[in-house]
């Protein structure tokens, strides 16, 4: 155990090097992919950690993660790869936790008690007869009061001005003894690059340093993914049973509870069908044959979108919340569960008509991230609809849902992770320039990765009015050159920025930017 603790802390402090090294005053690109490989490294060879097929699956989630970074750049490809590196330490050191969100949340908390999974660490070492142990027994007892006195003095200080300048006086006289001291000893010691390697050191610490507390771990494996009928004894009720007995006087005591909730779930879910049904109807006549935009058309498309989304996911939400127990059981819950579906099967419908909307807006304006993302969100609610109903029918738990979808969000995640959505949308917009108006204000906000084309489509980029009659305009610039002289500058702080970058900040999306400018690195 002390040989397994020294190299841990060995590993976490190089760790901290390799991150100073790496990061230090360069953008994350191929930096990250070899950080990756370092931590990934660590935790294979770490004997307490098993070689599961979650562990194998979730570290190759993360290299791919990491790879993708690499050749796309992207902001949601480097978001894809934080997530999936939580996701991973969460599952390599809880390898029971059967959830991302868990495994996430579990590595949130590795990092966070980062300071005493350390010490627990380091109090298992000794030099020859002495054991480090007592020393660090002390300072544990430091730890939790000096956190409650920082988060109060950051409260206080919050609260008074006074008080503030005062602390803020005391902290730069405190700050500027210490950085006296080590300019002393290390005359060319960079401070501030000091205090990055001790993020680093942290950051690379909570990563590796598992949190020996498995009470997460162990509550999510008493989450059961199957239902039970329960049997409520009469001595035994929840608060939320005597909330409900309050306003239903004896009727829950004469055991019509279930029988009262079937009943007001099928007046319901009856209701809702019919409701829906006139909604489809109307959707499918209007919408999906021959439909023509008329009248304030972006804010009708718009609205109705978000709407209709919201709609969709409160149904999943009620129908979860009426299968969630003994209903599921009820001898006579076969017509519940025929109406439940036939709503799902609506939903579905209404989902159609959510792409349908979504696709006249792309027809007519062009692809931008918030409408990728509207298609992206229908097709959540396609799989969050088909595993609610894998739950109805198969007597499934909330928990079952959670483990579900969690998963194939995750996955998901990383395969849309491989597009370069910002390319993508400059490339069909610029190719449908004549059927649609064109935003080139929004082009030209786009990430640096568009230049080529945004280049190789310099005449397109003016001002154009729109094409549909409503109320929607897009802003007209000064001169007609405006759109030009943007693209220019944005070049050329490109070519600045990109002659002064590193090797580690290389990745393939700007590599073919500069090769297009013919820009090469200055150092």
């Amino acid at each position: 155990m002390k040989n397994k603790s020294n190299l841990l802390l060995l590993a976490a402090l190089f760790g901290g090097l390799l991150f100073n090294f790496l990061f230090w005053k360069e953008r994350l690109a191929l930096n990250l992919f070899i950080y990756s490989i370092y931590i990934l490294a660590v935790t294979y060879f770490n004997p307490d950690v098993t070689k599961s097929n979650k562990f194998k699956i979730y570290g190759l989630a993360h290299l791919s993660s990491a790879i993708l970074v690499v050749i796309n750049n992207t902001d949601l490809s480097i978001a894809t790869y934080y997530i999936s590196l939580l996701v991973f330490i969460g599952f390599s050191h809880n390898q029971q936790i059967r959830t991302v969100f868990a495994a996430g949340l579990a590595a949130i908390l590795q990092m966070i008690t980062t300071p005493y999974n350390a010490i627990n660490n380091l109090s298992k070492i000794s030099i020859g007869n002495f054991k480090l142990k007592p020393v660090f027994r002390l300072i544990k007892y430091i730890i939790i009061p000096t956190i409650v006195v920082i988060f109060f003095t950051c409260l206080y200080a919050a609260a008074n001005e006074l008080f503030a300048h005062y602390v803020n006086t005391i902290l730069s006289s405190i700050f500027n003894f210490f950085e006296s001291i080590l300019q002393f000893f290390f005359e060319d010691l960079d401070i501030e690059r000091f205090f990055y390697f001790c993020f680093g050191l942290l950051l690379t610490g909570g990563l590796l340093l598992p949190f020996f507390n498995k009470a997460l771990e162990n509550a999510e494996l008493k989450a059961p993914e199957q239902l039970k009928r329960t049997r409520r004894e009469s001595n035994q009720k929840t608060l939320w049973y005597q909330v409900m007995e309050t306003f239903s006087g004896n009727l829950l005591s004469r055991k019509m509870a279930l029988k009262t909730e079937y009943v007001t779930g099928v007046i319901m879910f009856a209701a809702l069908n019919i409701l829906l049904f006139l909604l489809n109807t109307i959707d499918i006549s209007t919408l999906w044959f021959g439909y023509k935009p008329a009248g304030n058309f972006s804010s009708a498309l718009h609205e109705g979108t978000n709407s209709l989304i919201f709609s969709i996911v409160m149904a999943m939400a009620v129908i979860a919340y009426f299968f969630r127990g003994n209903l599921n059981f009820y001898r006579k819950s076969k017509i519940l569960k025929s109406l439940a579906y036939a709503w799902m099967f609506q939903n579905v419908i209404l989902i159609i008509s959510v792409f349908i909307r979504d696709g006249y807006y792309i027809e007519f304006y062009g692809l931008t991230h918030k409408r990728i993302g509207v298609l992206v969100f229908a097709l959540l609610c396609i799989i969050g609809l088909c595993t609610v109903y894998l739950k109805v029918a198969r007597q499934k738990t909330l928990f079952y849902l959670f483990r579900i979808n969690g998963s194939v969000w995750f996955f998901l995640l990383l395969a849309f992770s491989v597009i370069n959505w910002d390319v993508a949308i400059a490339k069909y917009n610029l190719a449908q320039s004549d059927n649609i108006s064109l935003d080139a204000d929004y082009l030209l906000s786009l990430s640096d990765k568009t230049l080529p084309v945004l280049d190789k489509n310099r005449s397109k980029l003016h001002y154009m009015p729109s094409k549909v009659y409503d109320e929607r305009e897009i802003a007209q610039p000064q001169t007609a050159d405006d759109y030009r002289n943007q693209l220019d500058e944005r070049i050329g702080y490109f070519k600045t920025r990109y002659g002064e970058e590193g090797w580690l900040s290389w990745n393939l999306q700007d590599w073919k930017v500069a090769n297009y400018f013919g820009i090469r690195h200055s150092n």
